[in-house]
Formats: structure tokens, sequence, C-alpha cells
């Protein structure tokens, strides 16, 4: 068991550090939102307040827009309203999944012969 344990370690350790940017946050998200159904207090503040430290305020209405749902998911939390907090980053966790499925590589044929495959991005 121990074993097993190791290797889920590893993996995620793996998936982790070959992930992008966009894929981390989405990550982020699955831990929130994970804490939340749980009602893991600690696990839930400690999450969301990273994905808010983590803003870069270069993009300026986008990340204070962000910054003030992740304040209020925040406060939901505190306040044991777990729902709704559930609710936002649920929201928030398929906007950026779109967004990163359609940053995502694609497969196109090469040379127009079925079967082979290239990675293309659009």
């Amino acid at each position: 068991m121990m074993y097993r344990g190791y290797g889920s370690q590893e993996y995620r350790q793996q998936d982790v550090m070959g992930a992008s940017p966009i894929r981390l946050v989405v990550m982020a998200y699955d831990l929130a939102i994970k804490a939340c159904e749980q009602q893991d207090f600690i696990q839930a503040t400690k999450t969301i307040g990273a994905l808010r430290d983590a803003l870069n305020f270069d993009y300026g209405d986008a990340a204070v827009g962000l910054f003030r749902l992740y304040q209020w998911c925040l406060d939901c939390v505190r306040q044991g309203d777990y729902d709704s907090a559930l609710h936002t980053l649920k929201d928030l966790r398929e906007a950026w999944s779109t967004v990163e499925k359609r940053l995502s590589p694609v497969p196109v044929p090469v040379n127009n012969q079925p079967g082979t495959l290239a990675r293309a991005t659009v």
C-alpha cells in the first residue's frame, strides 16, 4: 500500500512540474473545489488564497475582478457557507478549463495520410 501512495505522489509531482500555467490554475481550482466539498476550512482557505495571491495585476480589471471573487469565496468559507464558494469556484474552473481547451494543441493529419497525426497549435 505504501508503494502505491508513493507512486501516486510521484505521478502528481510530475503532472504539476510539466503543467502549463493555465493547467496549474485548473488544478488549483480542483483542490479548492474538493476542499469546499469536504468542508475543509484549512485547505479551502489555503488554496483560494493561493489563487488570489497568484494574480497578475498587470492585467488590470480582470485581475481585480478575480481578486474580489476570491475574497468573496474566502469570506463565504470563513462564514461556513461552502456551497456559495463552491458554486463560484466551479463556474470559474469551467471558464479556465474552456480557455485551456482552446489553447491546447489539436491533432491534425500529416501529409493528408489517415492515421498519421501531428500536434499543431490553434
